[in-house]
């Protein structure tokens, strides 16, 4: 069974989705309550993320072009469950992503080098 975690945004707050069975119940809202700081969100183009038996940690970093190191802007603690529901959501709302507007396109170290994302500019 799939459960996304944040499927739909509704107001101000997400609405989980369960998906429906004949033993299940019909879904209950959660309304999640977001500060205004939290609500603008944090960049993040590197995660880092380390698991011991009991937890999954999940660092969220920003990664600057030229620069040798990453600063942590998030860390996310969650339970290995919470991991395993985290990964469900994600490849559902990436296949509804590319069903809408087409397939995500990792860059290449080859696209690097003619000026495809990220790239170092001049240096003086």
């Amino acid at each position: 069974m799939r459960i996304p975690l944040f499927n739909k945004i509704k107001g101000a707050g997400f609405r989980r989705e369960k998906k429906m069975s004949e033993e299940m119940k019909p879904q209950q809202q959660i309304n999640v309550e977001i500060g205004e700081k939290e609500a603008e969100g944090i960049f993040s183009n590197f995660v880092l993320i380390a698991h011991s038996s009991s937890e999954f940690i999940i660092d969220f970093a920003r990664l600057l072009p030229g620069l040798p190191k990453a600063k942590v802007f998030a860390r996310i603690l969650m339970t290995p469950q919470h991991a395993l529901l985290l990964r469900n959501a994600m490849e559902d709302n990436i296949k509804k992503f590319e069903d809408r507007f087409g397939k995500i396109r990792l860059v290449s170290r080859e696209d690097e080098a003619k000026g495809f994302g990220f790239t170092g500019g001049d240096k003086h």
